[in-house]
């Protein structure tokens, strides 16, 4: 018997949404709001600051893009002019594949509406976003160095901005992105609607943030920084030289038809996707020194299923919604433990069940105790017994390396810098150096060697003893020839 009590779930049309808007929402297949949508939606109807915390895959593009959309729909007209569309909604991200994302979503929720949407970012051609910026939009989603560069050539103008959205609001107020925000925030109006969502908010953040909102309603629909209950987590302790055979042999165990494998540096990405490539595991790489086209070609092709192992850095982290993504497997845990709540959130999205695995090398027992203290909970421990197999050639040259946990280069992915000193700007890493032979020669005695007058006296007595010297009884050593010193030559003879 039903619960008469029981309250019902609204619905998305109970939020007063357009009727064009309820027509995208059907379209994309919802029909239930999730519940950081539920609440968040009519706060932001209502045009006050939001500070929203929910897991990953919860629906949070949906919660700030849906009321943007109805709130801008008064604006919203088809003419010609750029004047008519100047910029009225910016959404801030951190990466560029969570802006293309967003655009996505947006570009979705709008489509039967007149108002323009676009997206600008680094690492592509700037021209035909200088295009669409000149024509108009009222909704941009941009990344902050990209669109500081179109501020400098005067392609955009955000004086009549009157909503801002920080998405993944953690890392955007990270200190590698505070004074790019804080040179945006100065072109935009002092009277706005700041909206901040991500998946986990530390105490610092939250009090920095706090500093760009105006009376914020703080909005967690889960404990924070939890992880989805669905996830299944459990970490393997696995030396640092068998996690590329771990990775092998849990993808064939779990018939694992699609994952993401994280590590911690640039290097470390494009060396493990070697090495699955030549075990027969069809692999790609992206990280910050991988061209924009290459990691989106990248991402289509591990979206298509052509891709089995995706190797990626901690740019993959966020943003990235792969539908039925069956697991993650953290290759190299992370230095920041906040990454790892990320970094999971890629699979188990929209309430679906997926697997996360942790391999731990013994000197990063310390990282699982930072993790474990940030969700509250405690890790499964399991027990992985690796099938002994001979390494492959170029895997015993590249032992001599340096481990790729202690390369630091991908820590300033983060801030949006790039270390060319460990790989080049196409992506490829420094190739391992040959270590030359060593001559046993320089390992013996010092032994002096027999004077001259030693060595004559000994040549003497053999010939004395009638014992050749050498072969046909010629002397070891020719007579002594004079020869011309060096530079000055010999003195000349005085003239008499």
């Amino acid at each position: 018997m039903a619960d008469v009590n029981a309250v019902p779930t609204p619905g998305f049309d109970s939020f007063g949404l357009h009727a064009d808007i309820l027509r995208a929402i059907a379209e994309q297949g919802y029909t239930q709001p999730t519940p950081i949508q539920a609440q968040a939606i009519p706060v932001v109807l209502s045009g006050r600051d939001v500070m929203g915390a929910a897991q990953t895959g919860t629906g949070k593009t949906a919660s700030f893009s849906l009321p943007i959309i109805q709130r801008l729909l008064p604006d919203a007209n088809t003419s010609a002019s750029p004047a008519r569309h100047p910029v009225r909604a910016l959404i801030l991200t951190p990466t560029r594949e969570l802006a293309d994302q967003v655009a996505d979503n947006v570009r979705a929720y709008a489509a039967h509406t007149p108002l323009r949407n676009t997206v600008v970012f680094g690492g592509v051609d700037m021209n035909p976003q200088k295009d669409a910026l000149r024509r108009g939009v009222e909704i941009l989603i941009a990344t902050p160095g990209r669109l500081l560069d179109h501020v400098e050539q005067k392609t955009v103008n955000l004086s009549q901005v009157k909503m801002l959205v920080l998405d993944e609001a953690d890392r955007m107020l990270d200190m590698g992105f505070l004074p790019d925000l804080q040179r945006i925030l100065n072109l935009l109006p002092k009277q706005r609607q700041t909206l901040l969502f991500s998946a986990t908010f530390s105490n610092e953040i939250k009090k920095l943030a706090s500093s760009y909102l105006t009376n914020p309603l703080t909005i967690e629909v889960a404990r924070r920084n939890a992880t989805a209950d669905k996830v299944e987590q459990v970490v393997y302790e696995v030396a640092e030289d068998d996690k590329r055979a771990a990775v092998v042999q849990i993808l064939k165990e779990r018939d694992l038809k699609q994952v993401i494998v994280f590590v911690n540096s640039k290097v470390g990405a494009s060396r493990l996707a070697r090495q699955l490539e030549r075990e027969g595991v069809v692999t790609a790489a992206i990280h910050g020194d991988k061209s924009q086209n290459e990691r989106m070609q990248a991402l289509e092709a591990f979206k298509q299923g052509g891709i089995q192992a995706l190797v990626a850095t901690d740019v993959a982290a966020r943003g990235l919604d792969i539908s039925d993504l069956p697991g993650v497997i953290n290759y190299d845990l992370p230095y920041n433990p906040e990454d790892y709540v990320h970094r999971i959130g890629r699979t188990g999205r929209a309430g679906a069940s997926g697997e996360a695995i942790s391999l731990c090398a013994p000197d990063e027992r310390k990282q699982i105790v930072e993790i474990e203290k940030l969700i509250k909970r405690e890790l499964k421990r399991g027990e992985l017994v690796l099938e002994r197999r001979s390494r492959p050639r170029d895997d015993r040259s590249e032992r001599g390396e340096r481990s790729d946990r202690f390369d630091r280069s991908d820590r300033s992915e983060r801030h949006g810098r790039h270390d060319g000193l460990r790989a080049g700007r196409s992506g490829g890493s420094v190739a391992p150096r040959r270590v030359r032979p060593e001559d046993e020669f320089f390992y013996k005695p010092y032994e002096p060697s027999p004077s001259t007058s030693d060595a004559q006296r000994d040549d003497r007595s053999s010939q004395e003893s009638g014992v050749p010297t050498s072969f046909g009884g010629l002397p070891d050593k020719a007579p002594k020839r004079q020869v011309a010193a060096l530079l000055a030559g010999f003195p000349r003879k005085a003239s008499h």
